[in-house]
């Protein structure tokens, strides 16, 4: 056989190769064994024992106790709209309109409007540090753990009954299909399709009410091995 014919046939050989490893079914199979790869780690990040994330919770419980600021208060007494100082199934319920603020606020706002009001806390430092870094931990992500670990397990439900919570909900679905930035991206972009991904990370869709949705908005904070 000469030279030419050889090289033909490996190359023939490389392209069936390249179409069966392509090939839909395999590309499933591919998938599917990566989607129960990284269901097997969440599982074991899910053990208190061996999630290192579980270190910021209980941070964020002493936090939670502390008494500071001017009126040398502690949290305890925040309503996080379960009531005062209620913290189990909080997390799963806001944002929600709050009458005492006059606005909508998620978990963050409120943890800074009892932190100004209750403790009388000056916040520019817990703003300004809104997100912990290497050997930094953040006030914030460590009360927003503690808090969400109190309803770990609970279904989401939020509330749409009063105008306002209706009037953020209308623009959080617009900025949500609105293409911004260098790229000309929006949140749909990326968050409107069925079965789509970057690399290993599947995308969930967030643009049906479903279980990605309900799944996706529960599941943060969430400890990251990446960071």
């Amino acid at each position: 056989m000469s030279k030419s014919s050889v090289g033909k046939s490996l190359l023939r050989a490389v392209c069936c190769a390249i179409a069966l490893l392509a090939s839909p079914a395999v590309l499933q199979a591919q998938d599917s064994a990566t989607d129960r790869e990284i269901e097997r780690y969440r599982a074991m990040l899910a053990d208190p024992m061996a999630n290192p994330g579980y270190l910021n919770a209980d941070r964020g419980e002493s936090l939670w106790a502390l008494p500071r600021g001017a009126n040398k208060a502690s949290l305890e007494s925040c309503d996080l709209g379960q009531g005062s100082g209620q913290l189990q199934n909080a997390a799963t319920t806001l944002p929600k309109f709050f009458a005492d603020s006059g606005r909508v606020m998620d978990l963050e706002q409120r943890l800074l409007w009892c932190m100004e009001t209750i403790q009388g806390l000056d916040t520019a430092e817990i703003k300004a540090r809104r997100f912990g870094a290497a050997g930094k931990n953040s006030d914030m992500e460590d009360l927003v753990a503690f808090i969400a670990n109190k309803s770990n397990g609970l279904p989401t439900s939020q509330p749409l009954a009063h105008p306002k919570e209706q009037e953020m909900f209308a623009i959080g679905e617009a900025l949500f299909y609105r293409r911004a930035g260098p790229m000309d991206f929006s949140c749909a972009t990326c968050h409107a399709q069925q079965g789509k991904r970057i690399r290993l990370q599947a995308l969930p869709d967030f643009s049906m009410p479903g279980k990605e949705a309900r799944d996706s908005s529960a599941s943060w904070p969430a400890y990251r091995v990446s960071q």
